[in-house]
């Protein structure tokens, strides 16, 4: 049984979530990552949607008090595992990410820290100073995609789609996270924050495609192209929302 060191297993201050499916390969890598970086005062809550390669049992085996696993049996989608992680969470700060390492760890502390003069700290690849290190065709959806937004929503939000995201609990007060949907679930989230007047900061980062696993958002020109149709339509939708 592999253990990442005993700690104390109290209020933590910081909660990170993660959705997995599939993510044997990294998912070990990534919670020794998150608490490298953020030390004993953090708790992980992993969210696996019942993996066939075993990815819950694996984080389940660390048997450490900072890391819960919900193996949810029957039930799939990354923005309700999302939801439920955040519901599970303990922490006065809050974030969630990729458990496929493409987004650093590395990069968690200064996110938090940014939480003294901010509601929402998002990990940005098209802020200025960052990079969207994927396949080309991928990264011009993106673009693409967070231009539509960035005009149709507003806000000068750069990297509406992020998905990498550290905010206070209090957020939730003003703002529900709508758990449908694979990634525009984020737009919608970020363009509410902002419409209710909560300060969101874009921290550059380099987006990096993954090392090991397969894609969950591209594994065929049809799903490629569905997935980018489901964001399309959730702006247009989350823009339509706000003046009802």
């Amino acid at each position: 049984m592999s253990r990442l060191g005993r700690a104390d297993p109290g209020d933590p201050r910081v909660s990170i979530v993660l959705a997995t499916f599939n993510e044997r390969e990294n998912i070990l890598d990534t919670i020794r990552g998150i608490f490298e970086h953020l030390g004993s005062s953090a708790e992980v809550i992993v969210v696996d949607d019942d993996s066939p390669d075993g990815t819950w049992k694996l984080a389940q085996d660390l048997d450490d008090p900072r890391v819960k696993v919900i193996r949810r049996v029957g039930t799939r989608g990354l923005a309700s595992a999302f939801n439920r992680g955040i519901l599970e969470s303990r922490g006065g700060i809050v974030g969630w990410m990729d458990a496929d390492m493409c987004m650093p760890p590395a990069m968690l502390p200064g996110m938090v820290k940014l939480l003294d003069e901010y509601d929402v700290v998002v990990g940005s690849r098209y802020a200025p100073g960052g990079r969207d290190d994927r396949a080309w065709l991928r990264v011009i959806a993106s673009r693409l995609i967070n231009r539509l937004a960035t005009t149709v929503l507003g806000y000068g939000i750069r990297d509406y789609d992020s998905g990498f995201v550290v905010l206070k609990r209090s957020v939730f007060d003003r703002v529900s996270l709508i758990p449908t949907g694979y990634g525009a679930y984020f737009m919608e989230f970020l363009y509410t924050c902002r419409r209710k007047g909560l300060t969101v900061r874009e921290v550059p980062y380099t987006f990096r495609d993954r090392q090991k696993g397969i894609s969950k958002s591209a594994p065929s020109l049809w799903r490629f192209f569905r997935t980018g149709t489901q964001y399309v339509t959730r702006i247009f939708v989350a823009r339509i929302r706000s003046h009802d």
